[in-house]
């Protein structure tokens, strides 16, 4: 079960990739929960990942979310509050998008940068 619910926490994870509003790190950090209890080998590749890893391994070691990674999100959330103006969303549509974006904002921006890595040990985790 643990298997299961870490491919797809991973599965989120990629589509967010692509689509701006649907989160990637929760979901990658979610998905490396799921298979630190499911898949030795999954949780390994993860935390290896080039391109997930270090996010992943961040967030485990120190609760940190990167400055890029706080600044994207900051975009994102007025994008979609900008995006629902556009198209004529009901004021209350865009004060609920203001207090729930409020709450987001306030978490990752309360959040530390992580702190600089030894040359070579963010390699060797991830």
């Amino acid at each position: 079960m643990w298997r299961i619910a870490g491919i797809i926490a991973l599965g989120f994870g990629i589509v967010g990739i692509a689509l701006p509003l649907l989160p990637t790190t929760p979901f990658l950090i979610l998905a490396a929960f799921c298979f630190s209890r499911g898949s030795d080998r999954l949780h390994t590749w993860l935390l290896a990942h080039p391109r997930f890893g270090p996010a992943i391994v961040d967030w485990q070691e120190q609760g940190a979310i990167s400055v890029r990674a706080k600044a994207l999100a900051m975009a994102a959330l007025a994008a979609a509050i900008v995006a629902a103006a556009a198209v004529g969303a009901s004021a209350k549509v865009i004060v609920v998008q203001l207090v729930v974006a409020g709450a987001v904002a306030t978490f990752l921006l309360t959040r530390p940068s992580p702190k600089p890595r030894p040359r070579g040990e963010r390699e060797e985790n991830g």
